[in-house]
């Protein structure tokens, strides 16, 4: 089972055909053209956001093996943008530049599937589930990366770096010297859960990489490197933070910003200590905290976790078939573990198991699995890419 057709962006992976019969898929699914570190990096992305809505975790340290588990807070989320990253430049010509005259149809389709990834997210959302879906922000992020379609990998590079290191300070001098300002656009672009600012830092990130002869085996280890040492740099540098006392995300001022008139503007700013809460936007590591170490750390630890699959792909490849396959239906996974939370817990119920966290993890393994050999492509995937499709095909003036 082969097929010539490039993976589309993040919300699902390369599209999978119905197999003539398991037997082919065992023998045939993951070889090229498909990437299948890329499906088992997915998978695992999936697997780390289960865990990190329902497992039960105690803060990371390096040096307690039994708080390891805490990776996936954060870090998850932040492996499945820059794989957003990777699968946007894959549909979009590999490491070639797309063509100007084929940019119409892929700036369409992008706008195809973020739209109905938008509406499946807002659909989670109002399960009212305490999970901050992400699938909201991936809908806007495609309409986000289309300016960026035929950057170079350079181009690309230097665009992650300046988001990633210029704005968390920037944002947060804004956010004291505004007295913590609140409102939904605020919040979609800098201070929410999911900041556009930050992500599309690991998209670009992840655009760039995938530019890269990824089939390569000298590339997949040249980024475990580049990861691994920015993993330590940004880890390094959160470290450094807490040792001198500067610790958790860009400051607020939730008392003082409700302060009214000029005349107390002075005393809410010394309140807020801008200083203060520039120094914490460099050296803030903590998930979701977007301080240029965690940008920098996790988003470096997401490049070494997709260049590790990249490489045990090429001799493991049997022992991961589950996880490239949860890993080629990424948005039909990520659904419907959100719904059996819901089931689960309820309108605004939540819990922590990590008992039921490995059985829906083998479950979503083993119903990918059989999902895959047996039909074929995610049913939300194919809706992603039947909406790309009828919206590339849409008559234009």
């Amino acid at each position: 089972m082969t097929t010539t057709e490039q993976p589309p962006p993040a919300g699902e992976a390369m599209p999978v055909a119905s197999p003539v019969s398991p037997l082919e898929w065992f023998r045939d699914f993951g070889r090229p053209p498909r990437i299948m570190g890329l499906d088992i990096a997915r998978g695992l992305a999936i697997l780390g956001m289960a865990g990190a809505h329902i497992g039960e975790t105690t803060d990371f340290d390096w040096l307690e093996p039994g708080t390891w588990s805490d990776v996936v807070n954060g870090r998850s989320s932040i492996l499945f943008a820059v794989l957003a990253g990777v699968s946007v430049a894959l549909m979009t010509g590999r490491s070639r530049l797309p063509d100007r005259e084929r940019m119409p149809q892929h700036r369409l389709r992008l706008v195809g599937r973020g739209m109905t990834i938008f509406l499946i997210g807002l659909f989670l959302e109002m399960l009212n589930t305490p999970i901050a879906v992400i699938l909201t922000l991936y809908g806007v992020l495609y309409l986000a990366m289309i300016p960026f379609l035929r950057w170079r990998p350079r181009q690309l590079i230097a665009a992650a770096v300046m988001l990633a290191i210029i704005c968390p300070p920037l944002l947060a001098l804004l956010n004291a010297l505004t007295l913590d300002p609140r409102g939904a656009g605020v919040d979609f672009l800098f201070y929410g859960f999911y900041p556009i600012t930050a992500w599309l830092a690991f998209a670009l990130a992840g655009m760039a990489l995938g530019r890269m002869p990824l089939e390569r085996a000298g590339t997949a280890a040249a980024t475990l490197v580049v990861g691994i040492l920015l993993a330590v740099a940004g880890y390094g540098l959160g470290a450094i933070g807490a040792a001198f006392g500067v610790a958790g995300g860009p400051g607020t001022s939730a008392s003082s910003n409700r302060a009214s008139g000029w005349e107390t503007y002075a005393d809410a700013l010394d309140a807020a200590d801008p200083a203060d809460a520039v120094l914490r936007a460099v050296f803030a590591v903590e998930p979701h905290s977007g301080g240029i170490a965690e940008l920098i750390g996790s988003g470096g630890l997401a490049l070494a976790v997709i260049a590790s699959c990249l490489l045990l792909a090429r001799r493991l490849r049997w022992l991961l078939l589950p996880f490239a396959a949860l890993g080629s239906m990424p948005l039909s996974a990520y659904t419907l573990h959100v719904f059996g939370i819901f089931v689960m817990a309820g309108p605004g119920g939540l819990f922590s198991d990590n008992g039921i966290w490995g059985v829906m993890s083998v479950m979503l393994l083993a119903g990918a699995t059989l999902w895959s050999a047996f039909i074929g492509r995610g049913p939300l995937e194919r809706l992603a890419g039947w909406s790309a499709e009828r919206m590339a095909s849409a008559p234009t003036r």
